[in-house]
């Protein structure tokens, strides 16, 4: 018989694919809860499966990232273009994700705060998330994130995200297109380009095009990006985010990047290495779990056999991992 859990995620997920914005928010708060609190990850389990249940996956969606320094302008170029999707009929989700209070875990900048605009249009939903302190910024349950707001119906979901770090290496794992945000009198815009950038990035966009210096970092850009190689040389598309110029050309880019990645296969081969990503995030994910579980006398008792010199580090991991391995799996814990 059905626990009133899992009765409750299996209606949860059912208004998600009736499209509701309150069941999409609540689904995507338990699996960023899951995520970071030890002992919740039940839940996120019977969301997921929840979720999969006659479902296509995420792979009807089509995920943009948005990366760049910040005070690039990313969260306004974000609000052109969810304007103009809206435009072309497209239902938008958007996830952005921010650095995480050091007292909560919570997101510092709110959802409406920063895209006000679109607020009242029942075909967006904007859903802002911590990044839990993990390495490059991005929240862990992103992921899982896109595969409930897939469900829901958004067939494109935009992918904000903090510029520091490691992020543009997170974003591209995810996204099905890179974009990468740079402005004029940034100091390092191009040079940050030139450290990296230009093998994950998509599309360039240069925001703030009517300041000093921006013709400047269009060239250096186009110069540059004229020397890749391979079939797909990222574009660079001049933006004034704030006037809304440039749209029409990003979004032209955009759809140029996913013709390309469908005619190559190259679309195929991304989510399929995606698929295998989340496989083993979720296996890694259960074995840190049940690690945690384990009680600390054993842990204790090698630790203290470890600075006797009882036992050697790879001796005592080999005991824990034979430990871990002898707990039979219970699907409600995980």
């Amino acid at each position: 018989m059905p626990s009133e859990r899992n009765t409750d995620v299996q209606e949860l997920a059912d208004a998600v694919r009736r499209g509701s914005p309150r069941a999409v928010a609540r689904l995507i708060s338990l699996a960023e809860d899951a995520a970071a609190v030890p002992g919740r990850g039940g839940v996120l389990r019977h969301v997921m499966a929840a979720l999969a249940v006659g479902a296509s996956g995420p792979s009807r969606a089509r995920v943009i990232g948005l990366t760049g320094a910040p005070g690039v302008g990313k969260s306004t170029t974000t609000n052109m273009l969810i304007a103009g999707l809206r435009g072309r009929g497209h239902r938008v989700g958007v996830l952005a994700v921010d650095p995480s209070s050091p007292f909560t875990g919570g997101a510092l900048l709110g959802d409406r705060v920063r895209m006000r605009d679109h607020g009242t249009d029942p075909d967006v939903f904007i859903r802002s998330m911590s990044s839990r302190g993990r390495l490059g910024g991005l929240a862990w349950a992103a992921p899982q994130a896109l595969r409930v707001l897939a469900a829901a119906g958004y067939d494109v979901i935009l992918l904000e995200t903090v510029g520091v770090g490691q992020i543009e290496v997170d974003i591209a794992r995810l996204a099905d297109t890179t974009v990468v945000l740079l402005a004029p009198g940034m100091g390092d815009d191009v040079q940050t380009a030139k450290a990296g950038i230009l093998e994950i990035a998509d599309v360039f966009v240069v925001n703030k095009a009517d300041h000093d210096g921006a013709q400047a970092t269009i060239r250096e850009l186009r110069r540059m990006t004229s020397l890749a190689k391979g079939p797909w040389r990222p574009p660079t598309v001049p933006t004034v985010a704030t006037r809304g110029d440039g749209a029409d050309d990003l979004l032209t880019a955009l759809d140029d990047h996913a013709a390309h990645l469908e005619k190559s296969g190259e679309d195929h081969r991304r989510r399929l290495t995606r698929a295998r990503e989340e496989i083993e995030n979720a296996a890694l994910a259960q074995l840190r779990s049940r690690f945690t579980d384990l009680h600390g006398d054993r842990l204790d008792a090698l630790a203290r056999q470890l600075l006797t010199g009882e036992v050697d580090l790879y001796t005592a991991a080999d005991d824990i991992i034979a430990t871990i391995l002898r707990i039979r799996p219970e699907i409600n814990r995980f």
